[in-house]
């Protein structure tokens, strides 16, 4: 009679692990039609309007996502492509500048496209307020009732790699809520965030992680349910979108990975990383090295501490 107690025991106790898994879908397969497959098994419909948050890339970055790839998906839920500004100068500090860029990398002339940030911001609130009091966002962000956030998975020059969690943080964010959540909420002036004598005395690397994690878990908690998120894993450069001259990529491309769990995505495409067996030409090293000089792993683990998401997830190959 023991014996069969523990094994229900036992039997229940996985079950209820597994349950608590998250399910992450993916797929080897880059293209239009697979960037709808893995949306539709989701399972949660794109309905309202819906923004599609996408980094549209610094002037003279070739790695972002490309309006061929995405169009089919985007067209499918009547969407438009939403950014904001970023707050280091460059081609899309200044609206003005951001909406060539735009334009010369062809998503105005397929898609509805709107700077959320263009003509001002707003507040919204943060569970997590070790460092942020609020997140400081574009203010179009209300007229959008469901989000796709669909990132670009590749390396970051601050925050180790860029996936869903900083698409939903700093992507978000306008030029002032970035460098809020850079400095940790000790200013919002982005002129001040950057000088040598600010950031000699500023955030630690990881007061920065925590709080793109809390302004991630801001923008997740507005969409209330209405809000998925996809990583593309192609053009595995270490840097990102917003370098305008970025590193070759020496991985080769991985596929597609989606979740309605923001940290498992995330934590499912770091581990295919980490977990890949490189070799010359098709080398994980330096993606990898670019990760753990910045920490950058601990973004999930902070996520997954303030209740934003969960490591634990399922694999589910929707190519099988």
């Amino acid at each position: 009679m023991k014996r069969l107690c523990l094994l229900f025991a036992t039997t229940l106790m996985l079950s209820l692990t597994a349950h608590a898994q998250s399910k992450v879908y993916f797929t080897k397969e880059i293209s239009p039609e697979s960037l709808v497959k893995i949306y539709q098994a989701l399972g949660k419909e794109a309905n309202g309007r819906v923004a599609v948050k996408i980094s549209t890339g610094e002037g003279g970055n070739t790695h972002y996502l490309k309006p061929t790839l995405i169009r089919n998906l985007v067209e499918k839920v009547n969407g438009t492509i939403v950014e904001c500004c970023t707050a280091y100068g460059g081609t899309r500090q200044d609206p003005k500048k951001h909406w060539e860029t735009i334009h010369q990398h062809g998503f105005d002339s397929i898609f509805a496209v709107d700077l959320m940030d263009e003509f001002g911001q707003i507040r919204i609130p943060v569970k997590d307020r070790k460092h942020l009091n609020y997140d400081i966002v574009g203010e179009h962000l209300p007229n959008y009732s469901f989000m796709i956030n669909l990132a670009h998975f590749k390396g970051h020059a601050m925050g180790g790699f860029g996936g869903v969690l900083k698409n939903a943080s700093i992507g978000v964010a306008s030029t002032a809520g970035k460098a809020y959540i850079h400095s940790a909420g000790k200013t919002d002036d982005a002129k001040l965030a950057w000088t040598p004598e600010f950031l000699a005395a500023g955030a630690t690397q990881d007061d920065f992680l925590e709080s793109m994690a809390a302004a991630a878990q801001a923008v997740h908690q507005y969409f209330n349910g209405n809000i998925i998120y996809i990583n593309v894993m192609n053009n595995l450069s270490v840097d990102c979108d917003c370098d305008g001259h970025p590193a070759k990529p020496e991985l080769k491309d991985m596929g597609i990975m989606a979740s309605l769990d923001p940290v498992a995505v995330d934590q499912a495409c770091l581990d295919k990383v980490f977990n890949y067996q490189g070799k010359p030409g098709d080398d994980n090293q330096p993606l990898i090295k670019r990760i753990n000089r910045q920490h950058g792993t601990y973004i999930t683990d902070y996520a997954e501490k303030i209740g934003l998401g969960s490591k634990k997830y399922v694999l589910i190959d929707i190519d099988k």
